[in-house]
């Protein structure tokens, strides 16, 4: 029994999601310009397609599982389970008008034309604020269509705007906030599910080590216990005693959201030589 996943053949999230099968451990057989591979070391096999075809495959049972941006997701509307948020190929779909023009709220898009490439995401968000508009489905280079006059805004992908600055647009609506997702088929047998459970186990601790840093530092005695309430660790910090008397070393985990804010207050309690780790897996 093998699990079958499909990733992204190229683009965006190709090269994160290999590298995540990587980061649990999962080594496979020489993937560049090939269609299929499996693992050496999981009951793997891997599927390269395209990434509007990833949702279909899945629904199908072609794949058991997938790897594809919620964006794709939501706007091929197809019966697949997200399993798992994966943090990386994280963007939005916006709407983006003309930087010379001034934007008085979704009512002022009645009557525009709407170039985008999510056709139904746009409908969407249009039924849902009762606006018509009309839409221009395109499939590349969205930004040009108000430049060539083909559209009056555009709906299209948003990471670091960019592009749309370049083409002389500003976002003013955002329509869905996206990122990689682990999507699975809907009819899993015991086996199947048995090892989704086991690759998931290993995301989750590939995710938790990468949103964390471990912490080595030296304390004055006197100010351990200061120094440990900013330190919250997995359950608490590890202390232990200095050749030098009078000091200890202190061990802890760090979240990456808050690292910076506790190693100044750490500094300013009287923290010295502190030491900052990567970890590599963490399991809980």
């Amino acid at each position: 029994m093998k699990l079958r996943i499909a990733i992204q053949k190229s683009g965006r999230l190709y090269e994160d999601s290999v590298q995540l099968l990587k980061e649990c451990g999962i080594a496979l057989r020489n993937v560049k310009d090939r269609l299929k591979t499996e693992a050496d070391n999981f009951p793997l096999e891997v599927f390269f397609l395209r990434d509007d075809d990833i949702p279909q495959y899945v629904e199908d049972g072609v794949a058991d599982i997938g790897i594809v941006g919620e964006n794709v997701l939501y706007e091929k509307n197809k019966k697949a389970e997200i399993v798992e948020k994966l943090g990386f190929g994280k963007c939005r779909l916006s709407v983006a008008i003309p930087r010379s023009q001034e934007y008085a709220g979704i009512r002022s898009l009645e009557g525009k034309r709407i170039a985008t490439s999510y056709p139904f995401l746009v409908n969407e968000f249009l039924a849902k604020n009762n606006v018509q508009a009309e839409i221009h489905e395109i499939s590349g280079s969205v930004e040009i269509a108000p430049g060539i006059g083909l559209a009056d805004v555009v709906a299209d992908l948003v990471s670091s705007g960019s592009t749309l600055m370049m083409n002389g647009l500003k976002e003013v609506e955002v329509l869905l906030q996206s990122q990689a997702v682990l999507i699975r088929n809907n009819s899993l047998d015991a086996e199947q599910q048995k090892l989704l459970d086991k690759l998931v186990f290993r995301i989750r601790s590939v995710k938790k080590a990468n949103n964390n840093k471990y912490i080595l530092l030296n304390a004055p005695n006197d100010k351990v216990k200061e120094i440990i309430a900013l330190l919250p660790g997995m359950k608490s910090p590890t202390v232990l005693p200095l050749a030098e008397a009078g000091w200890s070393s202190v061990h802890s985990v760090l979240s990456e959201d808050t690292f910076w804010d506790i190693i100044e207050q750490l500094k300013a309690a009287g923290a010295q030589g502190i030491l900052v780790v990567p970890i590599e897996k963490m399991i809980i």
